[in-house]
C-alpha cells in the first residue's frame, strides 16, 4: 500500500545585495574617504521536515519558490541587511532528486532534518573594502553575486493515513474518486477493486492526509477467504479506518449485520487493527428511502459510541463533514506516534555545482565563456563604470580566458558573451 507522490520545483536562493560607491562628503573634511558599505547576503532555499506532514500535497500548487534579495549597502559604511531564507516544508520520507542529472541529493527521514537546497549570493563590496594605501579612492563597487538556482523533483513514499473498508460495492472506490484525484475502477459486482487505489486528500493548505480504499473484505477474511489476508494487512498500515457501510436497500443486505462481520473480521485478523480509531459513513443517501435505514442503522449503532456521518459518495452529500472528522484524527494519530531522535539531525548543505572554464566557439564571429567563476564575476561587475571593467578585465586576463580567445582566433570586434553579458573583443581588451 504504498505509492509515491511526486512533484517538481524550481527553486532560486536570494541575489546577494549591491556594495555602495559613496565617499565622505562632510563639512571641514577636505579629503573625504571612501565609505561605501557592503551589500546583505541573499537568503538561502531550505527544505526542511515537518513531522506534522504527511503528503507533498501543498508543493503540487506552487512550482517556484525564491528566497529574499540581500539589502544593498549604503554610506557611512553601512551594510545592506541579509535577506531572509525561505523554508520549504516536507513529511519524512521526502526524497530530493536534481532534476537536470537525476542525482539522488538528500533522504530526509527526521523530523528537524534540513537541506540547503540553494545557496544565497554573498552581498557585493563596497568601495570601502577596496581601499588600500596606493588605491585610496576605489572609484567601483560590485554587485551582489546571483543566488543558486536548482530544479528539483521531491518522491515521497506514502503509507495510507486512512483505510475505507467495507463488503464489495458499498461505494468506496466512488468515495475516493470523489474526494481526490485517484481514478479507480468502479464497477457494480464484487472485487471490481484488486489493489488497494491511494490518494490525496486536501483538506486545507498545510493539512492533507493519504486514503485508500481497501478491496472489498467478504466474511472468512481473516483466514483468507477471498483476498482477505492480502488485504486485511494493507488495512492493518493505515492510521484510522473509515467503515462504509450502504444503506441504499438495494442489495438485501443488513448494514449493521455487515458492520458486525467485517469488524470481527478486523479483530480476528489482529486486535491492533480492531483498536484503530473507526469512523462509520452511511453511503447512498441518495437513494429514495435511505433514511429510513440510516435510522435504524443510527440506531443500533448508538451503543457503540463512534461517530457516524450520512453521505453519498455520488452526489457528495455530507463528504466535508466526513472528510474534517478523519483529518482531525490523523492529526491525532500521527502526534502519538513517538518521535524518533535520533543521535545526530543530518543537516545537508549542496557543494556548488562544478562548472569549470570554457571557451567555444558558436558562430563565426561569436563566442560564449562559461563556467561558475568567470560568470560570477561579470555578474558582479557593474558593467557601466569604467574603473569596474578595467577590474573586469584585469581579472579575466589572470584567469586565462583573453589568452584562450586569442588563441582560438578571435579578432576585434567579435562577440564575446559571458552570463548574460555581452563584450565586443579587441585583443589587448575587452570592452563592454
Amino acid at each position: 500500500m504504498v505509492f509515491v507522490d511526486e512533484v517538481e520545483i524550481d527553486v532560486k536562493a536570494g541575489d546577494g545585495g549591491n556594495g555602495a560607491l559613496s565617499f565622505r562628503r562632510e563639512k571641514f573634511v577636505p579629503r573625504g574617504g571612501p565609505d561605501g558599505g557592503n551589500g546583505g547576503r541573499g537568503g538561502d532555499v531550505i527544505i526542511l521536515v515537518d513531522r506534522r506532514l504527511g503528503t507533498l500535497a501543498d508543493l503540487r500548487y506552487k512550482h517556484k519558490y525564491q528566497a529574499q534579495r540581500g539589502g544593498d549597502g549604503s554610506s557611512n559604511n553601512k551594510h545592506g541587511k541579509d535577506g531572509q531564507s525561505l523554508e520549504i516544508l516536507v513529511p519524512p520520507g521526502t526524497l530530493v532528486y536534481d532534476r537536470v542529472s537525476g542525482e539522488a541529493l538528500a533522504d530526509l527521514t527526521s523530523a528537524g532534518q534540513t537541506l540547503v537546497a540553494g545557496d544565497g549570493g554573498s552581498g557585493g563590496r563596497g568601495n570601502a573594502s577596496f581601499a588600500t594605501s596606493t588605491e585610496r579612492t576605489p572609484r567601483f563597487a560590485e554587485n551582489g553575486a546571483p543566488g543558486e538556482s536548482r530544479s528539483l523533483r521531491l518522491d515521497l513514499k506514502l503509507l495510507a493515513d486512512v483505510g475505507l473498508v467495507g463488503y464489495p460495492s458499498v461505494g468506496k472506490s466512488t468515495l475516493i474518486s470523489k474526494v481526490s484525484a485517484a481514478k479507480p475502477k468502479i464497477a457494480d459486482y464484487p472485487f471490481t477493486t484488486l489493489a488497494p487505489n491511494l490518494g490525496v486528500v486536501r483538506i486545507e493548505e498545510g493539512r492533507s492526509f493519504v486514503v485508500a480504499d481497501m478491496p472489498g473484505l467478504i466474511e472468512g477474511a481473516h483466514v483468507g477467504a477471498g483476498l482477505g489476508l492480502q488485504f486485511l494487512r494493507h488495512v492493518e498500515r493505515t492510521g484510522v479506518i473509515v467503515h462504509i457501510l450502504e444503506v441504499s436497500g438495494l442489495t438485501g443486505r443488513d448494514p449493521l449485520d455487515d458492520f458486525s462481520k467485517l469488524n470481527d473480521e478486523l479483530r480476528l485478523f489482529s486486535e491492533k487493527l480492531a483498536a484503530l480509531p473507526q469512523l462509520v459513513a452511511l453511503n447512498k443517501m441518495d437513494v429514495p428511502g435511505a433514511d429510513v435505514i440510516a435510522d435504524a442503522v443510527e440506531a443500533g449503532l448508538a451503543k457503540t459510541t463512534l461517530r457516524v456521518f450520512r453521505i453519498s459518495a455520488l452526489t457528495g452529500e455530507g463528504l466535508p463533514a466526513l472528510l474534517h472528522a478523519a483529518a482531525d484524527l490523523v492529526d491525532k494519530v500521527r502526534l502519538q506516534v513517538p518521535v524518533e531522535v535520533p543521535e545526530e539531525v543530518v543537516t545537508y548543505t549542496l557543494p556548488p555545482a562544478e562548472r569549470p572554464l570554457a571557451v567555444e566557439r558558436v558562430g563565426d564571429h561569436d563566442y560564449r565563456v562559461s563556467g561558475r567563476e568567470v560568470e560570477r564575476i561579470v555578474a558582479m561587475t557593474d558593467l557601466n563604470n569604467e574603473y569596474a571593467l578595467r577590474r573586469l578585465h584585469r581579472q579575466l586576463e589572470r584567469m586565462g580566458v583573453n589568452r584562450e580567445l586569442k588563441s582560438m582566433g578571435a579578432q576585434d570586434g567579435d562577440t564575446v558573451r559571458i552570463g548574460s553579458a555581452e563584450f565586443d573583443y579587441k585583443e589587448e581588451d575587452v570592452e563592454a
